[in-house]
C-alpha cells in the first residue's frame, strides 16, 4: 500500500486520467472526469462572492467534487450534517450559499452541481490547497444549538495517515462502501478521504439495506463503513457478500450484533471509537466480550475528576479535550467505555440533543416546560419528554384527544428534528419535579415512564 496522498495532491499528484475514482451502478467516475468537474466548479466559485458554501449531497462523487472544488477555490466548505430545507433556511446565516446535486427550496444562493456536463476547459495544475485551510461541521452541542467544529486539512491527512498504518494492508485492492453519509466526520473519513488518499475506488451511493450489500459485485473485494444502527438489522438469510475489512463506528457495537456479523461475513468487525471534536481515538478487532479499545499512536488519556482528558495529535489544543463519555484506564493505556456524560445521547448512533428537543418543544404553542430523556423499552432506546401546558393548550388536548394532539406535536417537529429524536413516549404533567434546590432530578423524571402509555 502506497503513502496516504494529502487532500492537497489529489487531483494534482501524477496519476493517471484513467484511475477509477467512485461508481454508481453501472457508471463509473475517473480521476480524469474528477479534474474536469473540478475545474469547472473551480472557475465558477472563484467568481462567486462569498467565502462559506454548505455542501448538501447524497452523491459522494458529487461530494468530493464540491468539496475539492470549494478548498481549490479558497473558499471553506460547511457541513451543516443534514439537507432539511427548513433547518438550512434557519441556518443561512452560517454560510455564503449552498452547492447540491438537487434542487433546494432555501434562501439564499444555490448552485446545483452536476457531472453530465464536461467542461470546455481541460484540466490544469488547480491552485494550491493550503495547510491552513478548514472545512467546518456542525454536530448537536450540548446547548442544543449546533456546534461547529473547525477541521484543517492538515487534520484530515494526518487522520489518514493513522488508519492507513493500521488498516493498510488489509485495503488493499478493496473497493469502499458505505451504510454512514459523508456529511459527518466519521463518514467524511472514512468514506471520502481514506479511499481518495489511498487511491480506492468508492461507492457514490449509500448502503440503506441488507439487500444492497449481498448484492455487491461477488468479483470484488469491499471494505464496508457501517454502524451498528445497520448491523443490528442484518438479514443473515442473504448471500453474505465479500466483505474483505468491516469497520464499525458511531455507537459501541453489542457482542450478539458482532458474533452475527462474523457469522454472515466470516469476519470480526473492526470497531473506531472517537468524536467529531477529536477526531479517531483508538480501535478495537472485536472478537469478544471484554475487549478493551487500542488507542492510536500519539493518542494520551488522563482521568480528570470524573471525566477523561485526551490529548492527540489530530487534537489541536495542547491542553487536549475533555470526552463526553466515561472511561475506565487500564495501566497498560488500554480502556473500556462504562457510559455518556451530559446532555447528549446517542440513538441509532446518531447524536441526539436532548436540550434541542426541549427548546423545539418549548417552542410548540401552549407548552410551558419540557423534558426530554432517553427511554429504554424492549431493548430498544428512543426519546421520552414531560410537557407542562397551560390552560389554552390544556383544554385544546381534551377536545382533541391525547392521540391526535400527539400527531400533531409530532409533525410540528418533523422540519427540526431527525426522525430518531422525534419523541415516542409523552407524558403531559400539572407541573415538573424539581428538587430542593428547584433542579429537575432526571432519575425522577425517568420513573415517569416505567409505567405505560
Amino acid at each position: 500500500m502506497h503513502k496516504p496522498l494529502p487532500v492537497s495532491q489529489w487531483l494534482n499528484a501524477p496519476r493517471p486520467d484513467d484511475t477509477p475514482v467512485a461508481w454508481s451502478g453501472d457508471r463509473g467516475w475517473t480521476l480524469g472526469q474528477l479534474r474536469d468537474d473540478v475545474s469547472a466548479l473551480t472557475a465558477c466559485l472563484q467568481q462567486q462572492d462569498g467565502d462559506r458554501w454548505a455542501l448538501c449531497f447524497d452523491n459522494s462523487y458529487l461530494f468530493i467534487v464540491a468539496l475539492l472544488a470549494t478548498l481549490h477555490a479558497g473558499k471553506t466548505p460547511v457541513l451543516p450534517g443534514h439537507s432539511r430545507e427548513s433547518l438550512l433556511d434557519e441556518q443561512h446565516a452560517l454560510f455564503s450559499g449552498v452547492l447540491s446535486d438537487r434542487m433546494l427550496n432555501v434562501q439564499g444562493r444555490l448552485i446545483v452541481v452536476d457531472a453530465a456536463r464536461r467542461s470546455t476547459t481541460r484540466f490544469t495544475t488547480l491552485p494550491a490547497i493550503p495547510d491552513t485551510q478548514v472545512i467546518e461541521l456542525f454536530t448537536s452541542g450540548s446547548t442544543g444549538k449546533p456546534e461547529r467544529i473547525i477541521k484543517h486539512i492538515a487534520q484530515l491527512d494526518q487522520e489518514a495517515m493513522l488508519l492507513a498504518a493500521r488498516f493498510g494492508e488489509r485495503l488493499s485492492g478493496c473497493r469502499v462502501v458505505a451504510s454512514v453519509v459523508p456529511q459527518h466526520l466519521y463518514g467524511l473519513t472514512f468514506r471520502i478521504v481514506l479511499p481518495m488518499a489511498l487511491g480506492l475506488p468508492l461507492h457514490a451511493e449509500m448502503l440503506t439495506y441488507a439487500e444492497q450489500v449481498a448484492a455487491l459485485d461477488h468479483t470484488q473485494r469491499y471494505l464496508f463503513i457501517t454502524s451498528p444502527a445497520f448491523l443490528k438489522r442484518l438479514d443473515t438469510r442473504l448471500v453474505p457478500p465479500p466483505v474483505a475489512v468491516l469497520v464499525s463506528a458511531g455507537g459501541v457495537l453489542t457482542l450478539e450484533s458482532a458474533c452475527v456479523t462474523h457469522r454472515w461475513l466470516g469476519l470480526w468487525p473492526d470497531e473506531i471509537y472517537g468524536s467529531s471534536e477529536t477526531g479517531v481515538l483508538a480501535w478495537r478487532h472485536r472478537q469478544g466480550d471484554a475487549v478493551l479499545w487500542h488507542p492510536f499512536p500519539g493518542v494520551k488519556m488522563s482521568p480528570i475528576d470524573d471525566a477523561v482528558r485526551v490529548i492527540s495529535p489530530l487534537i489541536r489544543e495542547p491542553e487536549g479535550l475533555l470526552l463526553d463519555d466515561i472511561l475506565h484506564l487500564e495501566d497498560n493505556g488500554q480502556f473500556s467505555i462504562i457510559g455518556r456524560r451530559g446532555r447528549v445521547v446517542k440513538i441509532e448512533d446518531k447524536r441526539i440533543s436532548l436540550t434541542e428537543i426541549e427548546q423545539r418543544l418549548l417552542a410548540l404553542e401552549g407548552v410551558c416546560e419540557a423534558a426530554a430523556l432517553p427511554v429504554t423499552r424492549d431493548g430498544r432506546q428512543t426519546i421520552g419528554v414531560l410537557l407542562v401546558l397551560n390552560d389554552a393548550a390544556r383544554q385544546q388536548l381534551c377536545q382533541r384527544g391525547r392521540n391526535a394532539q400527539i400527531l400533531a406535536w409530532r409533525r410540528a417537529l418533523q422540519p427540526w428534528l431527525e426522525p430518531v429524536a422525534l419523541p415516542r413516549h409523552w407524558r403531559i404533567l400539572d407541573e415538573m419535579p424539581v428538587n430542593s434546590m428547584n433542579k429537575r432530578v432526571y432519575a425522577q423524571l425517568q420513573e415517569l415512564f416505567h409505567e405505560n402509555p
